[in-house]
């Protein structure tokens, strides 16, 4: 199955207080994100992150990508300077890229980590994921109420989960 997950800000103390996340302590929140994503993402899933995985570095981004499921993509994001440092082992990632289009059970989604007013196939089905903004789930609610195929996957609207492609087509056409 293919998942997709923002804005984790692994070890960012501030986001906490920032993004009014319900953890005390960012270790607490840093076990939290790791045990959602195990509970949820199993060896054989692809996981796209949408960027802001972490900004301490190619040490603590390797040890955590290690430690979770899965085949792993990023779609940069502005805080993901750590896989231009030497140390950082880039085939921890299937593919690093600053956007991308996928294909999925018939439906196109475009990866941006910055959410855009339009894309590629706007206006003709396909949907736009994004983070950036640490928006809540009013916000993809809004969308859809809306009509606009436009959906934010952070953690922070997501229960603090990744969110699988058949949750947002669902989402989306089902509801």
């Amino acid at each position: 199955m293919i998942y997709f997950t923002s804005d984790l800000h692994f070890y960012h103390e501030k986001i906490i207080k920032h993004t009014h996340r319900p953890f005390h302590t960012v270790e607490e929140m840093n076990k939290a994100l790791i045990k959602k994503w195990n509970d949820k993402i199993s060896s054989a899933d692809e996981v796209y992150i949408l960027g802001d995985f972490t900004m301490k570095g190619a040490d603590i981004a390797s040890a955590l990508l290690y430690s979770l499921k899965g085949k792993k993509y990023l779609v940069r994001g502005n805080h993901d300077n750590f896989v231009d440092s030497a140390g950082f082992d880039q085939s921890l990632f299937a593919s690093i890229q600053d956007y991308m289009e996928i294909t999925y059970l018939n439906t196109n989604f475009v990866l941006f980590h910055y959410p855009i007013a339009e894309w590629h196939g706007y206006g003709r089905g396909e949907i736009a994921l994004h983070g950036h903004q640490h928006n809540h789930e009013e916000y993809n609610i809004k969308n859809r109420k809306d009509g606009l195929l436009r959906y934010d996957v952070g953690v922070d609207a997501n229960d603090m989960a990744p969110v699988s492609a058949e949750e947002i087509i669902d989402f989306f056409y089902c509801r």
